[in-house]
């Protein structure tokens, strides 16, 4: 089956999956500005297992998602022990870019005075993403440009992992994804401004790709652009082929940690990484 027929098909089964994970903590919500998603959901631990930190963009298109939609992943991350931040941010249909990674600094550098302000050790960051979040947060991670500019300091980073991140803008990009993009940049936007790959920027983090070659909206060669951009300035890079049969577009960047790591093998390899940093 098409690909992208296989992905569009796959939401209900993901939401079926999704619903089954326990519900063990209450997150703190946390507004960092005015607007009603400009806040933050913070999942501290029962147990606090590992003093690493993952701080989570959500995808949706830039259009949809709430951390509300993401809280599966909370529940996931404080049950292996991880604290957790989950963002959320102006969509689209509210306001267009820059709106969205305003947010996201905005949003990182109110969290991250907050876990200061809970003494809670803040040196060990990793940044993550899915899809419209990979943009997103890779943005975060490696524009120096927007860094200087949204004042963010990311010293206490260390690393990062997009999931089927749309790092190019070109013509290889699915309709899906075009009109998506469409529906995120005001008319006549310099998109330069925004794409990941011109906006890379050499830094100490290292970082993780995971991509599949049957996504059904983003192209693997866009994660395999980056990676090789990456590599060209020095940087720490490494591409992760998913090998799991749930392997199109939504499942592997956000439903697969319905699945635990010893029943997937792209979740065995992310909290592998993460555990190596």
């Amino acid at each position: 089956m098409n690909d992208f027929l296989r992905e569009s098909f796959s939401y209900s089964a993901i939401y079926k999956e999704t619903g089954k994970v326990p519900k063990i903590i209450t997150p703190e919500k946390i507004s960092y500005g005015s607007d009603k998603n400009q806040y933050y959901y913070y999942y501290e631990p029962t147990k606090v297992q590992t003093d690493k930190i993952i701080v989570w963009i959500h995808g949706g298109g830039w259009n949809a998602g709430t951390p509300e939609d993401f809280d599966y992943m909370g529940q996931r991350f404080a049950d292996e022990g991880y604290r957790f931040i989950s963002m959320g941010y102006r969509l689209s249909t509210q306001k267009k870019y820059p709106a969205q990674i305003e947010d996201v600094c905005a949003g990182y550098n109110h969290a991250i005075e907050y876990l200061n302000q809970k003494t809670i050790d803040t040196s060990k960051v990793i940044i993550c993403g899915p899809s419209a979040g990979a943009h997103l947060s890779s943005i975060l991670t490696f524009s120096k440009a927007d860094q200087e500019k949204y004042k963010v300091d990311i010293s206490g980073v260390i690393g990062y992992v997009g999931w089927g991140g749309p790092y190019c803008f070109n013509d290889k990009s699915s309709l899906v994804l075009r009109i998506l993009e469409n529906q995120l940049f005001p008319k006549g936007y310099d998109r330069k401004k925004a794409e990941p790959i011109a906006l890379l920027t050499n830094n100490h983090i290292p970082m993780l790709l995971i991509q599949s070659r049957h996504d059904g909206l983003v192209d693997f060669s866009f994660a395999e652009d980056f990676r090789d951009k990456a590599l060209g300035l020095g940087m720490q890079c490494e591409l992760y082929e998913v090998t799991d049969e749930l392997n199109t577009h939504s499942w592997y960047t956000a439903g697969v940690f319905a699945k635990r790591r010893e029943e997937n093998k792209s979740v065995d390899k992310f909290f592998n990484w993460v555990e190596e940093r």
